[in-house]
């Protein structure tokens, strides 16, 4: 990517006016409603229609005049888009005017069609991934492809997953998908290689990528084909040809630190990148410095996801600090990394402008009780509608429970918990369970399992959640509760038994004698007495 960086840099600036946005296609639709409702020249003429009828036969305007617009700048990608948009325009008005002389609709009618020359395109995805992971070889693409090759499709999107093609195969797919690479938005090219030869994969790559370069591509998905640097750069032509991707999904491909550099290479642009998968790689520290590299070019980036890629501390801070850039993100999964406590406080500088997150996972990252508080305080400060919080397996003690229950208490709008497998004890259950009670009115799942956890925070936490409206699930079993302790939780979820998870991993004889005991703590008046003393500091 640096070698196409500065070529970019050098490129003059232009404004692309094609395609609109979203907002903007709803606007139009509200413009074409009153233009065949409102008192108009036209509307004297020819009459208006009834509001409902305006609306259903807007939507159909819109939707056939984009299309139209569409394929014209499909034909000139390299235009500023100018000769589309007028084009959108004058479709719209000629189909208003076509509407209007037509005149409503009768009450038999079911269907109330917007042109007999323009139809809105129906069938846009082809998938072949349903049924039995298999191979298909050169018959069975020429009858399977066959739909692709009927002159006019609508097409837009292929998925080729779970079916392994052959060389043979891919010579038959080429041509077909050469025809049609220009309509295509959306390509899945996940798992279609399998059980292949790494030279006979290596070619029926090479056939699929020069076939679709060239191609506007919005979503690019080449997971679970074990790619490595070559499969990567066998892909080269179409990935070099990509510069409006949206969504890229890399998972499972066996990409080592020499083909995130090829990714990070062959990639012109990613300013238009929303989502980005890069599950289950072997990438390690010096590709996660490859890939920093591309979030940093991604300030649109919504959904990160680099968990289980063997990510160590370097590369945690260096991921850490490209996110910083990524202000729009709404999800990040970075689970079962190495990071350790300086890349959890890297990370936490990025987590505070992170004003649109919904969605955090963080488990499994060695984070301790500093990097964790560190993450937990700039938590508290962001994300204000945040429903997934996800910190389990990261060594959590109860010395950082309140700074950690401080951040919870701010998310009213949490769904999800997850701090299994840390040390909170009973002291730091509490305290989880003391903001809990406060609210927290769509929440639905709590996981702490793996806690070192005794009766009394099993019951405090049991009677909490027991009473969410919402709330479908506790698990909080591998812990050192109680017989007693057991039988008291099961009782309070006697009209609910499907909401508590299972106790088989349970160890009633673990733990510390004195908090078994429930000692200062067990018996309910002076449990109640100690959870009125519990505060969370707000400072902190």
């Amino acid at each position: 990517m640096d070698a196409t960086e500065s070529k970019s840099q050098r490129r003059p600036f232009s404004i692309k006016l094609w395609p609109p946005s979203q907002n903007t296609r709803q606007m139009l639709v509200v413009r074409v409603t009153d233009n065949l409702t409102t008192k108009s020249i036209f509307t004297q003429k020819y009459g208006s229609l009834s509001k409902e009828e305006a609306e259903e036969n807007a939507k159909k305007i819109e939707d056939a005049a984009f299309a139209t617009a569409n394929e014209h700048y499909e034909k000139e990608p390299d235009g500023d888009g100018s000769s589309a948009v007028q084009l959108y325009a004058k479709e719209c008005s000629k189909l208003i005017l076509e509407v209007l002389k037509r005149g409503p609709s009768s009450k038999d009618e079911k269907e109330v069609l917007v042109s007999e020359q323009v139809s809105v395109p129906h069938d846009t995805v082809f998938d072949i991934s349903k049924g039995a992971r298999s191979f298909i070889e050169a018959k069975e693409a020429e009858e399977t492809l066959e739909p692709l090759k009927e002159p006019g499709n609508s097409y837009t999107k292929i998925c080729f997953s779970n079916r392994s093609f052959g060389l043979e195969a891919a010579r038959v797919a080429e041509p077909i998908l050469a025809s049609i690479k220009n309509q295509l938005k959306e390509v899945d090219l996940s798992d279609f290689i399998a059980g292949r030869s790494e030279a006979e994969a290596i070619e029926v790559m090479n056939i699929f990528s020069t076939a679709l370069e060239g191609s506007i591509l919005q979503s690019l998905n080449l997971s679970n084909n074990a790619l490595g640097e070559k499969g990567v750069r066998a892909f080269g032509a179409l990935l070099r040809s990509q510069s409006c991707l949206e969504e890229l999904y890399l998972m499972n491909n066996g990409i080592s630190e020499e083909a995130a550099e090829a990714v990070c290479e062959l990639i012109p642009s990613t300013e238009k990148l929303r989502v980005l998968q890069f599950h289950n790689n072997m990438t390690g520290d010096k590709g996660a410095l490859a890939i920093s590299k591309v979030v940093k070019c991604s300030p649109l980036l919504e959904d990160f996801r680099c968990s289980s890629t063997r990510v160590g501390s370097e590369g945690g801070v260096a991921l850490s600090e490209a996110l910083d850039t990524c202000t729009h993100l709404k999800k990040l999964d970075l689970r079962d990394n190495m990071f350790g406590v300086e890349a959890g406080v890297a990370l936490s500088k990025a987590l505070s402008k992170y004003a649109g997150l919904t969605e955090v996972y963080l488990s499994y990252l060695n984070l301790e009780d500093e990097g964790a508080m560190a993450i937990a305080r700039a938590l508290k400060e962001s994300a204000p509608s945040l429903e997934v919080l996800d910190m389990a397996g990261n060594d959590i003690t109860a010395e950082a429970a309140p700074v950690v229950a401080a951040c919870i208490a701010e998310k009213q709008h949490l769904t999800k918990l997850n701090l299994a497998e840390n040390e909170l004890k009973d002291e730091g259950t509490m305290e989880i369970s003391k903001v809990l009670e406060e609210g927290h009115l769509q929440l639905k799942e709590v996981d702490m399992s793996i806690n070192s956890m005794g009766r009394a925070g099993a019951r405090v936490l049991a009677r909490v959640v027991v009473q969410k409206p919402e709330f479908k699930f506790l698990n909080i079993d591998g812990n050192f509760i109680s017989d007693e302790g057991i039988d008291e939780v099961k009782e309070m979820f006697e009209k609910f038994p499907d909401k508590l998870g299972s106790f088989d991993e349970n160890d009633p004889e673990g733990g510390d004698d004195e908090e078994e005991s429930g000692e200062g703590l067990g018996d309910e008046p002076e449990l109640e007495t100690e959870l009125e003393k519990l505060e969370v500091n707000k400072e902190e």
